[in-house]
């Protein structure tokens, strides 16, 4: 039968990669050198200096669209931070997704963000949000951020049914696809909720700034959490990859029928 073929994005050596052999993964992933991150609008400063990054959602989603990609998988999008009133902070993550037809299969938005705005905010980008056999949006780390979506599908095959309607109308943008983290691993709303706080607090103290706070709280998460938060970040990226494998199937089936 069809099966999907899975593809990770990166920039190497002056090129867009889509598809990442082994050596670059381990490049990606050596931790003894610094790796940049990409965003979309990072792409192609990268390129001209032949630099290595790994990429967020925002290039994911750009270089998935420049190869005829239709579906990505990712742990969880970007959005509005929680001090975006003073610092006009909002990850690039939701204008990419607002103008590149890609659908993105994740957990929601990073735990550590302003759930309830980030979800204004996709509603007014008109992004739609699709559970995946739930009814409400996930909170990454945890099932639920308490806030019921419109719009739900039971399996993959209604799931690649939505995609494809979507993307068949002219002018549409992105499609996040959303699933709770494997409840075998999933953290209690509230215990995750206590641990971004003091982080915060922490990070405020040590008078820890603009980005250097997002992987300040994520490693007091971590490390509060006695490691239970990395375990649910690796089990909701492997969940969402599998999910999307199976909603690619699909997608493939219904473009051969």
């Amino acid at each position: 039968g069809a099966g999907a073929v899975p593809a990770t994005t990166a920039v190497a050596d002056g090129e867009l990669v889509i598809g990442a052999d082994r050596d670059l993964l381990e490049r990606l992933a050596d931790g003894s050198r610094p790796v940049a991150k990409a965003g979309s609008r990072d792409l192609g400063p990268y390129l001209a200096s032949a630099q290595i990054a790994s990429t967020t959602v925002s290039a994911a989603m750009r270089l998935a669209h420049l190869a005829g990609i239709r579906l990505l998988a990712t742990g969880g999008i970007g959005g509005v931070h929680r001090d975006a009133a003073e610092s006009h902070d909002v990850s690039s993550d939701i204008d990419e997704l607002a103008a590149t037809p890609v659908a993105v299969v994740c957990s929601g938005a990073k735990s550590i963000l302003d759930l309830p705005a980030t979800f204004e905010l996709l509603e007014t980008r008109r992004i739609p949000i699709v559970g995946l056999g739930v009814e409400v949006m996930p909170a990454f780390y945890a099932a639920s951020a308490g806030l019921r979506l419109n719009h739900s599908v039971h399996d993959p095959a209604e799931a690649a049914a939505v995609v494809a309607a979507h993307q068949a109308l002219p002018g549409a943008g992105g499609l996040l696809l959303v699933q709770p983290p494997p409840p075998e691993v999933a953290l209690e709303a509230g215990e995750v909720e206590g641990w971004i706080e003091e982080g915060t607090q922490r990070a405020r103290e040590q008078r820890i700034r603009g980005a250097a706070v997002t992987p300040f709280v994520l490693a007091h998460v971590a490390a509060a959490s006695e490691g239970r938060a990395l375990r649910a970040n690796i089990g909701l990226i492997v969940a969402n990859a599998a999910m999307a494998g199976r909603i690619a199937v699909a997608l493939a089936e219904r473009a051969r029928a």
